[in-house]
Protein backbone atom coordinates (compact mmCIF):
# COMPACT_ATOMS: atom_id res chain seq x y z
CA UNK A 1 0.00 0.00 0.00
CA UNK A 2 1.64 3.54 -0.90
CA UNK A 3 -0.43 6.35 0.34
CA UNK A 4 0.63 9.81 -0.79
CA UNK A 5 0.00 13.72 0.92
CA UNK A 6 0.39 16.59 -0.06
CA UNK A 7 0.74 19.84 2.11
CA UNK A 8 0.40 23.16 0.65
CA UNK A 9 2.43 26.11 2.43
CA UNK A 10 0.32 29.62 1.85
CA UNK A 11 3.12 32.74 1.29
CA UNK A 12 2.66 36.07 1.28
CA UNK A 13 5.63 37.43 0.50
CA UNK A 14 8.22 36.69 -2.31
CA UNK A 15 9.11 33.59 -1.90
CA UNK A 16 8.03 30.66 -4.06
CA UNK A 17 5.45 28.21 -2.50
CA UNK A 18 6.86 25.19 -0.84
CA UNK A 19 4.98 22.30 -0.02
CA UNK A 20 5.69 19.09 2.51
CA UNK A 21 4.83 15.90 0.71
CA UNK A 22 4.46 12.61 2.18
CA UNK A 23 4.58 9.30 0.89
CA UNK A 24 3.99 6.07 2.62
CA UNK A 25 6.30 3.48 0.48
CA UNK A 26 5.77 0.47 2.15
CA UNK A 27 4.17 -1.02 5.19
CA UNK A 28 7.17 0.23 7.17
CA UNK A 29 8.19 2.68 5.48
CA UNK A 30 7.42 6.57 5.49
CA UNK A 31 8.92 9.27 2.99
CA UNK A 32 8.28 13.05 3.72
CA UNK A 33 10.24 15.36 1.58
CA UNK A 34 10.54 19.72 1.01
CA UNK A 35 12.56 21.97 -0.52
CA UNK A 36 13.81 25.07 1.32
CA UNK A 37 14.67 28.30 -0.23
CA UNK A 38 18.20 27.98 1.82
CA UNK A 39 22.07 25.80 1.42
CA UNK A 40 22.21 22.48 2.50
CA UNK A 41 24.61 24.07 4.95
CA UNK A 42 21.81 26.18 6.81
CA UNK A 43 19.83 23.94 6.83
CA UNK A 44 22.17 20.92 8.22
CA UNK A 45 23.17 23.74 10.93
CA UNK A 46 19.24 24.15 12.08
CA UNK A 47 18.88 20.25 12.51
CA UNK A 48 22.07 19.84 13.90
CA UNK A 49 22.92 23.04 16.27
CA UNK A 50 21.02 22.43 19.91
CA UNK A 51 20.60 26.28 20.25
CA UNK A 52 18.84 26.41 16.90
CA UNK A 53 16.77 22.88 16.82
CA UNK A 54 14.88 24.04 19.98
CA UNK A 55 13.45 27.29 17.91
CA UNK A 56 11.64 25.64 15.24
CA UNK A 57 11.09 21.66 15.94
CA UNK A 58 8.25 21.45 18.37
CA UNK A 59 4.31 22.09 16.07
CA UNK A 60 3.40 25.06 17.83
CA UNK A 61 -0.54 23.89 17.55
CA UNK A 62 0.17 20.70 19.51
CA UNK A 63 0.99 22.90 22.69
CA UNK A 64 3.66 20.70 24.10
CA UNK A 65 7.48 22.63 24.90
CA UNK A 66 10.92 21.66 24.45
CA UNK A 67 12.20 20.89 28.12
CA UNK A 68 15.60 20.02 27.06
CA UNK A 69 17.29 19.24 23.62
CA UNK A 70 21.30 17.47 23.53
CA UNK A 71 22.76 16.58 20.85
CA UNK A 72 25.67 14.86 20.36
CA UNK A 73 25.81 15.00 16.40
CA UNK A 74 28.89 12.73 15.63
CA UNK A 75 28.59 8.58 14.99
CA UNK A 76 28.06 6.91 17.98
CA UNK A 77 27.01 10.21 19.68
CA UNK A 78 23.62 10.61 21.71
CA UNK A 79 20.50 12.82 21.57
CA UNK A 80 18.14 13.79 24.11
CA UNK A 81 14.61 15.77 23.58
CA UNK A 82 12.57 15.93 26.53
CA UNK A 83 8.80 17.52 25.74
CA UNK A 84 6.37 18.85 28.43
CA UNK A 85 2.39 18.68 27.52
CA UNK A 86 -0.36 20.05 29.07
CA UNK A 87 -2.15 16.86 29.08
CA UNK A 88 0.21 14.64 29.73
CA UNK A 89 1.27 13.92 33.63
CA UNK A 90 4.72 13.90 32.83
CA UNK A 91 7.42 14.82 30.72
CA UNK A 92 7.50 12.86 27.71
CA UNK A 93 11.47 12.08 25.85
CA UNK A 94 12.52 11.04 22.93
CA UNK A 95 16.38 9.50 22.55
CA UNK A 96 18.60 7.59 20.12
CA UNK A 97 21.95 7.41 18.80
CA UNK A 98 23.48 8.76 16.09
CA UNK A 99 24.33 5.95 13.32
CA UNK A 100 25.57 8.23 10.20
CA UNK A 101 26.98 11.96 10.10
CA UNK A 102 27.80 13.59 7.18
CA UNK A 103 28.23 17.53 7.33
CA UNK A 104 25.79 19.22 5.21
CA UNK A 105 24.25 15.51 3.50
CA UNK A 106 23.39 13.40 6.24
CA UNK A 107 21.73 12.25 9.40
CA UNK A 108 20.79 9.06 10.59
CA UNK A 109 19.49 7.91 13.80
CA UNK A 110 17.80 5.47 15.87
CA UNK A 111 14.71 6.52 17.67
CA UNK A 112 14.99 4.52 20.95
CA UNK A 113 11.92 5.33 23.37
CA UNK A 114 9.98 2.27 22.84
CA UNK A 115 10.52 -1.04 20.71
CA UNK A 116 8.30 0.71 17.72
CA UNK A 117 10.86 3.33 17.49
CA UNK A 118 11.82 3.80 13.63
CA UNK A 119 15.68 4.47 12.18
CA UNK A 120 15.70 7.93 10.66
CA UNK A 121 17.61 8.95 7.93
CA UNK A 122 17.52 12.59 6.44
CA UNK A 123 19.32 14.00 3.75
CA UNK A 124 20.19 17.10 2.29
CA UNK A 125 20.70 17.59 -1.23
CA UNK A 126 21.52 20.72 -3.19
CA UNK A 127 19.32 21.65 -6.01
CA UNK A 128 19.97 25.15 -7.86
CA UNK A 129 21.01 26.98 -4.35
CA UNK A 130 17.83 25.18 -2.44
CA UNK A 131 18.10 22.02 -0.07
CA UNK A 132 15.84 19.01 -1.05
CA UNK A 133 15.61 17.57 2.53
CA UNK A 134 14.19 14.22 2.45
CA UNK A 135 13.28 12.37 5.70
CA UNK A 136 13.21 8.78 5.53
CA UNK A 137 11.55 6.75 8.30
CA UNK A 138 12.28 2.69 8.40
CA UNK A 139 9.51 1.56 11.66
CA UNK A 140 10.11 -2.27 13.15
CA UNK A 141 6.60 -3.35 11.76
CA UNK A 142 3.64 -1.66 10.02
CA UNK A 143 1.64 -1.34 12.94
CA UNK A 144 4.89 0.87 15.19
CA UNK A 145 4.33 3.06 11.09
CA UNK A 146 0.46 2.98 11.36
CA UNK A 147 0.54 4.35 14.69
CA UNK A 148 3.13 7.12 13.94
CA UNK A 149 1.38 8.14 10.93
CA UNK A 150 -1.46 9.56 13.25
CA UNK A 151 0.44 12.43 14.22
CA UNK A 152 2.78 12.78 11.83
CA UNK A 153 0.46 13.70 8.95
CA UNK A 154 -0.11 16.49 10.75
CA UNK A 155 2.92 17.83 12.88
CA UNK A 156 5.58 17.34 9.88
CA UNK A 157 4.16 19.71 7.38
CA UNK A 158 4.04 22.69 10.37
CA UNK A 159 7.12 21.80 12.04
CA UNK A 160 8.63 22.04 8.34
CA UNK A 161 6.85 25.49 7.82
CA UNK A 162 8.18 26.68 11.41
CA UNK A 163 11.96 25.54 10.19
CA UNK A 164 11.19 27.63 6.86
CA UNK A 165 9.97 31.07 9.29
CA UNK A 166 13.29 29.74 11.05
CA UNK A 167 15.31 29.87 8.28
CA UNK A 168 13.82 33.63 6.96
CA UNK A 169 14.50 34.97 10.05
CA UNK A 170 18.31 34.09 10.06
CA UNK A 171 18.82 35.35 6.52
CA UNK A 172 18.86 32.44 4.86
CA UNK A 173 17.71 33.64 1.98
CA UNK A 174 19.14 36.80 0.43
CA UNK A 175 16.94 39.80 -1.18
CA UNK A 176 13.78 38.08 -0.12
CA UNK A 177 11.44 39.80 2.94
Amino acid sequence: MVASRENESARTNNRTSNRTASERKSEREMVITRIFDAPPRLVFEAWTTPELFRQWWVPKSSGATLLSCEQDVRVGGRYRLAFAHPEASAPMAFFGRYLDVVPDARLVWTNEESDDGAVTTVTFEEKDGKTLLVMHELYPSKEALDVAIEGMDEAMPETFEQLDEFLIQRGAFPGRS
